[in-house]
């Protein structure tokens, strides 16, 4: 199996062979930071209204972790184009951080689009490195469809536990790997991922960040995996949940 698994993943690669000479030459970096954005808005538009039962769902009880103060500081990691403001509570105070400054057009629509939250600040910045947010100075972060192509889950979960108040909540919704091995899904998987990693902005198919939750220290985790509504069945395989630091 898996010979032909390298077999099929050779074939994918002489197909993208132009991606993977510009990548070669250092192009494709630059021009996919540009062009993701605008495939991703369109993405988002399709991704919700799919997703809007579990996103209504897992967002429900964001308020029970406002602070003493009563006010709900949210930090969205990877906030992308904004499109889970909507389900934020009204006055929840908004700060955006994102790598790829490309994202910040569509941002602002959805900022204005959602004048029920206050918008703080927005952060050109990685999520293993928020060096400009304090310790301890969020009740909630939320991270979704990020740690697909982040390098290293582990560091992210630790900035993100730096960056939370005790008793402070961490809400994911992400893409992983199939957990079942033998199924058409989990092969593809396989067969596609270096390709998709290159098309998608270093996009992962395999990722088991589920895994890496449950190996990071937070208190409380409230995690489970469901098969996304979504025609793309590659990235059906969904962990969703929240995490209490």
């Amino acid at each position: 199996m898996s010979g032909i698994i390298l077999l099929l993943q050779f074939i994918a690669a002489v197909i993208m062979l132009p991606l993977h000479i510009l990548n070669f030459l250092g192009f494709w970096d630059a021009i996919i930071k540009k062009l993701f954005p605008l495939f991703y808005n369109k993405l988002c538009e399709t991704y919700n209204k799919s997703m809007d039962e579990h996103k209504r769902g897992i967002f429900s009880n964001i308020s029970d972790f406002s602070g003493p103060s009563k006010e709900l500081r949210l930090l969205e990691v990877g906030c992308g184009t904004g499109a889970n403001f909507k389900f934020y509570p009204s006055g929840c105070k908004v700060t955006c951080l994102d790598i790829n400054p490309n994202f910040q057009k569509f941002l602002s629509k959805s900022q204005a689009k959602n004048d029920h939250l206050i918008y703080e600040r927005f952060l050109l910045a990685s999520v293993d490195n928020m060096t400009s947010v304090a310790d301890g100075s969020m009740d909630v972060v939320v991270c979704t469809l990020l740690a697909c192509s982040v390098p290293n889950i582990p560091a992210i979960l630790k900035e993100i536990q730096r960056v939370l108040r005790p008793g402070g909540a961490f809400y994911f919704i992400e893409h992983v790997a199939s957990t079942d091995e033998s199924s058409w899904t989990g092969f593809f998987q396989k067969v596609l991922n270096p390709s998709w990693s290159l098309i998608f902005d270093r996009c992962s198919l395999r990722k088991t960040t589920w895994k890496d939750l449950e190996n990071a220290k937070f208190s409380e985790l409230n995690l489970r995996h469901i098969t996304a509504p979504t025609s793309v069945k590659l990235i059906g395989p969904h962990i969703i949940g929240y995490a209490v630091k």
